[in-house]
């Protein structure tokens, strides 16, 4: 996806992947709505790119066994770069207890 598109291009063409996704798995939309628990409309407005609330999204993408690309939405960041320049760099050596005698 291009990170110039309008937001109405972006959910047209999120619209139209699901639609490919549920033509190759061979269900109709009223099937898909009834799988997803979701009214018929939600299927159009979604494949319509007019949107749908998150739950019904994340109903759909299951019902069509698409629950993978949630992960993809807001990947895991095992470290955030910001922690990075702000950590402490990795100690070279221990250092001495107070009142103890430098060797």
């Amino acid at each position: 996806m291009d990170i110039h598109k309008t937001e109405d291009e972006l959910a047209f063409e999120l619209g139209r992947h699901l639609r490919d996704i549920r033509l190759r798995q061979n269900i109709d939309q009223r099937r898909l709505a009834q799988q997803a628990a979701v009214a018929l409309n939600v299927i159009k407005n979604l494949e319509g790119g007019k949107g749908a609330t998150v739950a019904s999204l994340i109903k759909v993408l299951r019902a069509l066994g698409q629950e993978a690309w949630l992960g993809t939405l807001a990947p895991k960041v095992s470290v955030s770069p910001m922690q990075l320049l702000k950590a402490k760099p990795a100690r070279q050596r221990a250092s001495h207890a107070k009142g103890s005698p430098h060797v």
